[in-house]
């Protein structure tokens, strides 16, 4: 009698305990071939129906595109988000989630009127039937979370991540069209309205992680054309910006993909360094959690959500490194309030989301490497004759948002800026009664305070004038025979990250901000100013300093620099405990 051979292997992982040895899919293990997840999602698509689901003939139908990713949690599998699966594999939007979010878009007269209320006795008048995927859904689906809040703000020793925050594995619909249906036991239902709220509530996102920018309909398929939604919820800001960088890799592929939930991220990130320079880290973290949400404790949902619609996107790899895939996008990013707030924390937090995104522009970008200037940009001679890694990013603001660069387009704007922004911050605190308490600071690596961190600067006449970039690769000061001069670098240090094989986070970040200023418009017969781009950058340099000699020593010489200079092409000291 002949037996199988591992019979437990032969089991496919949908249908196994997520425990170590059997199936445990939401973890990333770099020394496997094929993770758990690739497995799971290619076992899935094989023996999946390829028939789609049809709705009977007393429903009424509406497909929608979604421009980025959807999911809805089926909470079948313990640690990992992956879709809800109907008869025979396929995924779907249950029609219990559709009828709660169609009653959230509703006024209370039409609640009532659809006997949509919780208490009523009487079935409802409306039936929805859910919604499912009406274009090829089984593209892309490995998706990927990525917590580095700790290991990006917190940690004062960045040769190990803190616990928790590997990238974990979810599976979601990579721009799915989606079929959605609703029947009605009224004789004259009146199907425009009741369409009109239910794309009211699609403009609030479906499933799980609408805060990061899942789940948000972009348009009501109409033949062949689309006609556009408009994204609902509370607009409390919104920009255009144009950025260019490298894209994060899919699991299962080298392809690249860009994530509009890099917009929160460093938003949040930035948020939570500015309230840790205010008081202390439980507050700032409980303050963060507010307006973007938070997992600790029961979870808190945030006031905060963030809608990216593209207008230009381009992945690419990149050919003079290692084929790395890039992205160029140009879009219009919202900032949106999730729930109700009184008048006076609405305006608060206005101001509030506002100053972060211009802080964040300032000394920043989004997305990956993106403490520093983007080499392609800047230092075009490094990846002459040689492959090299992709390094940087380069974001700016465009169209009517390039007014958003006026508060600060000189030197001397740089630190009554960081201090608006702070006082702002204070503010909101205030508004949560909480007081500010500086002195009773967070503990960790990069927090903004005067005695954390140092803010240095000048004007760089173009693209090819940045002074710092070569300072990442080459030492700042040579060796000097004739006057015993030491040769200093910071390359393979603590400050840049990189100290002998091992990565880290380093204690600098570089920016080269585009110079903006107001000149007259020909156009205009009222000789109104305009903002206008100039061929200048500020040269920005944020550093968090520890007690290295490598960092003692590249403080010093930028000192030792801004006295002797007196032509201003060298850093100057622009905020500090030093600078003030």
């Amino acid at each position: 009698m002949s037996h199988l051979p591992d019979p437990e292997q032969k089991i496919p992982l949908m249908f196994r305990a997520q425990i170590k040895g059997r199936s445990q899919l939401h973890f990333i293990d770099q020394n496997k071939q094929e993770q758990d997840s690739e497995r799971w999602v290619s076992e899935w698509i094989e023996r999946v129906d390829t028939k789609q689901p049809e709705f009977g003939e007393d429903v009424k139908t509406h497909t929608y595109t979604f421009p980025w990713r959807f999911v809805t949690n089926g909470g079948q599998d313990e640690g990992i988000i992956r879709p809800v699966m109907g008869a025979y594999g396929f995924p779907f939007y249950p029609g219990s989630s559709m009828k709660g979010i169609f009653c959230q878009a509703c006024t209370s007269e039409q609640r009532e009127r659809y006997r949509l209320t919780k208490n009523g006795d009487e079935p409802s008048l409306l039936r929805f039937h859910g919604g499912y995927p009406v274009n090829d859904w089984t593209q892309n689906l490995l998706d990927i979370v990525h917590p580095q809040q700790g290991w990006q703000v917190k940690t004062t020793d960045t040769r190990d991540k803190p616990r928790g925050e590997s990238a974990f594995a979810l599976i979601s619909l990579y721009q799915p069209t989606f079929e959605f249906g609703i029947s009605s036991l009224l004789p004259d239902t009146n199907w425009d309205e009741v369409w009109q709220i239910w794309e009211k509530a699609l403009g609030f996102g479906l499933g799980c992680r609408v805060s990061s920018g899942y789940g948000l309909a972009q348009a009501r398929l109409e033949g062949e054309e689309e006609k556009a939604l408009p994204t609902q919820g509370n607009l409390l800001y919104k920009c255009h910006l144009t950025g260019k960088g490298q894209a994060p890799k899919l699991l299962d592929s080298e392809d690249g993909e860009f994530r509009p939930n890099i917009f929160r991220g460093a938003v949040r990130g930035h948020a939570l360094r500015i309230f840790g320079g205010l008081t202390g880290d439980k507050t700032a973290e409980d303050l963060v959690d507010t307006l973007f949400g938070g997992v600790r404790g029961e979870g808190t949902q945030g006031l905060l959500a963030i809608a990216f619609k593209s207008s230009h996107l381009k992945i690419e790899p990149f050919q003079a490194g290692y084929g790395e895939p890039t992205y160029q996008v140009t879009g219009e990013l919202r900032w949106l309030l999730t729930q109700s707030l009184a008048a006076a924390q609405q305006e608060c937090l206005k101001k509030l989301i506002r100053g972060l995104m211009r802080f964040t522009m300032l000394f920043g970008g989004f997305g990956k490497s993106w403490r520093r200037a983007d080499h392609r940009e800047f230092y075009d001679n490094y990846y002459r004759n040689k492959k090299k890694p992709l390094i940087g990013c380069h974001w700016q603001w465009h169209g009517n948002s390039l007014a958003e660069a006026i508060p600060v387009r000189n030197l001397n704007q740089v630190a009554p800026f960081i201090e608006a922004v702070q006082q702002t911050a204070k503010e909101w605190m205030s508004l949560q009664g909480i007081t500010a308490k500086p002195n009773n600071k967070a503990p960790w690596r990069e927090i903004w305070h005067p005695k954390n961190v140092e803010v240095w600067g000048r004007i760089a006449e173009d693209e090819d004038d940045s002074l710092a970039i070569q300072w990442f690769h080459q030492p700042y000061q040579r060796n000097d025979g004739s006057l015993g001069q030491p040769e200093l670098s910071i390359k393979r240090s603590s400050v840049t990250g990189f100290v002998g094989r091992m990565s880290q986070v380093g204690r600098i970040w570089h920016r080269m901000y585009p110079k903006v200023i107001l000149g007259t418009n020909p156009n205009d017969p009222n000789g109104r100013n305009v903002p206008r781009r100039t061929r200048e950058y500020l040269e920005l340099l944020t550093i968090f300093p520890d007690d290295s000699d490598e960092c003692q020593d590249f403080l010093g010489f930028l000192d030792q620099q801004a006295e002797i200079d007196s032509s201003g092409k060298s850093f100057q000291r622009l905020w500090g405990e030093l600078a003030e």
